[in-house]
């Protein structure tokens, strides 16, 4: 079993709120955690959004990034793109939300796939994966 987090949830991490709990109680179900190597890319400029202060934005960066150092990150290789293309073809999804669920294809099944992003929830309901969202 696979705990699989896109960018929404990576973040959620490092804000107190009933997301971060969803996060976390995905987290403790299985011991292998991982992102697609564009969550962090995708989390981090999010943080900008969130707040003017930069005390702020740097806890949250730190928090994000020590989150992220207990992920395995699958790259964005040409297999895994390709794969992405292909779901954004078949799926109302752009490349960049679906290289988070080409990218958790990658890891070992079931996938627990964890997102608050209402266009992945449908898509990967429909591979068969259970969601964890709010």
């Amino acid at each position: 079993m696979t705990v699989a987090l896109d960018s929404t949830a990576l973040l959620a991490l490092a804000i107190d709120g009933n997301q971060r709990r969803v996060v976390l109680d995905a987290l403790g179900t299985d011991p292998v955690w991982s992102a697609s190597a564009l969550a962090l890319a995708e989390a981090l400029p999010a943080i900008d959004r969130l707040t003017d202060e930069a005390v702020l934005r740097a806890d949250l960066e730190d928090a994000v990034r020590l989150a992220w150092d207990h992920l395995h990150v699958v790259p964005l290789d040409q297999r895994c793109l390709d794969r992405a293309a292909g779901l954004a073809r078949e799926q109302p999804l752009g490349v960049g939300r679906a290289a988070h669920l080409a990218a958790a294809e990658r890891m070992p099944a079931p996938v627990h796939f964890v997102t608050f992003d209402a266009t992945q929830i449908a898509v990967a309901l429909g591979l068969g994966w259970d969601v964890r969202s709010t």
